[in-house]
């Protein structure tokens, strides 16, 4: 290694973290100010100049005030696809993807999920995109199914159960946000899947439900 390319390194190890630093505070001045203000009453200039960033900056990070919202989830199929990968081996898939869903689900905080679930109901396009987005994080945990259990013949089934993983969360989240919280997400995941369970004759498994 060259000594122009050694000195490479940490310039650009330094770039990308301020990168992320930058990321990080545009979305949290952002929800600051969309919690603060209403969703609708904030500007793009306004986030801009929380942040202490021109709105140009804005526009390299994000295309509009839509995906700083949409941003909070957008990483959720990876999240669950992840924990299907290391799922113990024997486990069943769709008790790989019951753990996957209730260990990143109650990784939120309560009062985090409510505000962010009322700032995107506040808005028809995002509330939209949201929706649409279900289909990328199940495609996604498809995928990682597909990786544990290649078999041709289980790809129908397979598919039910992506299907199965991401229909539980948006039931869930909306019964967890009718009941303000009162009860942990991962409670109301378990109760979700239990009643999946009745209805095909499985036996529940024992499991835990995560303090939040």
């Amino acid at each position: 290694m060259t000594p122009g390319q050694d000195m490479a390194v940490p310039r650009e190890g330094l770039r990308e973290r301020k990168r992320r630093e930058t990321l990080r505070r545009i979305t949290d001045t952002g929800i600051c100010l969309f919690i603060e203000k209403g969703y609708e009453a904030t500007t793009i200039d306004a986030i801009a100049a929380a942040a202490g960033i021109s709105r140009r900056t804005f526009f390299y990070y994000f295309r509009s005030k839509d995906d700083i919202l949409l941003s909070l989830q957008s990483g959720m199929g990876e999240l669950l696809a992840a924990e299907v990968r290391s799922a113990p081996s024997g486990t069943r898939p769709v008790d790989a993807i019951r753990n996957a869903v209730v260990k990143v689900c109650a990784s939120v905080p309560a009062d985090d999920m409510i505000a962010i679930d009322r700032l995107m109901r506040s808005s028809a396009a995002v509330q939209a995109r949201k929706q649409a987005s279900y289909v990328q994080h199940e495609e996604t945990l498809f995928a990682a199914l597909r990786e544990r259990w290649p078999e041709p013949e289980r790809a129908t089934g397979l598919r039910l159960v992506a299907l199965l993983a991401i229909g539980a969360i948006r039931l869930s989240t909306d019964t967890f946000n009718q009941e303000g919280g009162t009860r942990p997400i991962g409670e109301v995941l378990h109760a979700a899947f239990a009643a999946l369970d009745l209805e095909t004759g499985s036996p529940p498994p024992e499991a835990s439900v995560p303090r939040q």
